[in-house]
């Protein structure tokens, strides 16, 4: 997908202010046992056809509005995902920004997950 430069841009002002997982990362994390909240940022549609196994739905248009009724805990550990990394990374900067203390980006997405071969809920 060719993205917007001002887009582009947007997402890396979000990059500056966030911490980022790699898809590895995720997955060792997984397989280790730790505790986090892995959180699907897309749209419906996109969740509905495929999502990491676990994962809540928390789409970018809503998740601010909807965030501290679902993870009330500003401190839990909190990983976004989207498509490729980019939505994801603007939410994780707008849940900071609200005062959530441990948000994560995972950089590469859905699309990273899928290539690395993980399971996949319907």
């Amino acid at each position: 997908m060719q993205h917007n430069p001002k887009f582009l841009s947007r997402v890396d002002q979000a990059r500056r202010a966030i911490r980022e997982c790699t898809v590895d990362e995720l997955i060792q994390a997984k397989n280790e046992g730790k505790s986090f909240t892995l959180i699907d940022v897309r749209e419906e549609r996109e969740f509905a056809a495929g999502h990491i196994p676990g994962a809540i739905h928390l789409s970018k248009g809503v998740i601010e509005r909807d965030i501290e009724s679902s993870i009330p805990d500003q401190d839990e550990r909190l990983v976004l995902y989207c498509g490729g990394g980019y939505r994801s990374a603007i939410a994780a900067e707008s849940l900071v920004a609200m005062g959530y203390t441990n948000v994560i980006s995972m950089d590469g997405g859905w699309r990273g997950w899928r290539d690395a071969e993980q399971p996949v809920e319907r």
